[in-house]
């Protein structure tokens, strides 16, 4: 549905958000985006945290490890296109989350996907998305459709963890990169389930 342009593909690489390789502070930065934005209650769990969502198998394991399962994951069984390691592999199959599986091509964000993305915000359970091909390019629309006081974490290359919280600020910057892509973007905001314009 939408593909990166070459001439995009630097704004990519710059990190939306502080990177860190501790999960303990990037969660307790969660909890302070919740309380600062959100109201709390993360999705069908009673946590006291806003939802959390977790794009790439690495983050996602982190945060497993950390004592946090993140609302919803996006995991393709790669970190920088190589297979991750037998123990996130292992780790993550014996995940007891219900999961989707969908079908995303590289440097694209297919309708499969952001429909996707979108149920599993509104599950009220934590969700596993299971994507054939490459979950790179999904903290965008994660962004643009979890609420104020989530947060999303991906994994920035050789660095760490990248903890964007969701605000109408950061939800601003998303959309302006989310735009930028190559293909019908009304009707990926549409299979998201969000208005063009929405800023809560």
């Amino acid at each position: 549905m939408l593909t990166l342009p070459d001439s995009m593909r630097d704004a990519f690489k710059e990190p939306l958000g502080p990177v860190t390789t501790d999960a303990e502070e990037l969660l307790a930065g969660a909890a302070e985006t919740t309380a600062e934005y959100g109201d709390g209650g993360a999705a069908g769990s009673g946590a006291p945290d806003a939802p959390i969502v977790a794009v790439g198998d690495v983050v996602t394991y982190h945060l497993r490890e950390a004592g946090r399962v993140p609302d919803v994951a996006l995991i393709d069984g790669k970190t920088e296109r190589e297979a991750v390691r037998a123990e996130i592999e292992s780790a993550l199959a014996a995940a007891e989350d219900r999961r989707v599986r969908v079908e995303n091509p590289a440097a694209s964000l297919s309708a499969a996907l952001l429909s996707a993305l979108r149920d599993a915000l509104d599950a009220g359970e934590p969700v596993i998305v299971e994507v054939t091909g490459e979950e790179d390019l999904a903290a965008l629309p994660a962004i643009l459709a979890a609420p104020d006081g989530a947060s999303v974490v991906y994994g920035q290359p050789g660095e760490g963890m990248v903890r964007v919280a969701v605000t109408p600020e950061s939800r601003a910057e998303a959309r302006a990169l989310f735009e930028g892509l190559d293909g019908d973007v009304e009707a990926a905001y549409e299979a998201l389930g969000i208005a063009p314009d929405r800023d809560r």
